[in-house]
């Protein structure tokens, strides 16, 4: 099963940031530019939340507040669920689905290395499950 480490392999381990104090427009406008749906949220190069496209539809659009006049560290997900390198993508799916989040970031020797999202995991699993079909063919007929 592929893990973490391929998948950040593959799509490079680029992490947008904010801090707390931004305002939501901000943070929105960084996602827009970098065409992302979540930034870390750093205080410090200390991981202390992370804030997505959802948080802001969930609790600032729905809530009657501006993006312009709310901060951050109003509306980010504290305590984001983080993972290793070596987590593999079945381990990733079930933090998703158990969890109800879209963005893990990548944690090494207490250092952010990358962020995943559900699509990035999702395509790593149906690579996976492509391979072996195409190697279980090779096997069958004889074609190595």
């Amino acid at each position: 099963m592929k893990t973490v480490r391929d998948i950040l392999r593959d799509k490079g381990s680029n992490v947008y940031t904010t801090t707390p104090d931004a305002t939501v427009y901000d943070a929105l406008k960084q996602m827009a530019e970098k065409n992302v749906g979540a930034l870390l949220v750093l205080e410090e190069e200390k991981l202390v939340g992370l804030i997505s496209e959802r948080d802001y539809s969930r609790k600032t659009i729905l809530k009657g507040r501006f993006s312009k006049d709310t901060a951050v560290k109003e509306i980010m997900t504290a305590d984001a669920i983080t993972v290793d390198p070596e987590t593999d993508l079945e381990k990733c799916m079930e933090l998703f689905t158990d969890k109800h989040v879209r963005h893990l970031p990548v944690i090494e020797n207490e250092r952010i290395v990358g962020i995943i999202s559900i699509g990035d995991a999702v395509r790593g699993v149906i690579d996976h499950k492509e391979f072996i079909i195409k190697e279980q063919e090779k096997y069958i007929t004889g074609k190595r």
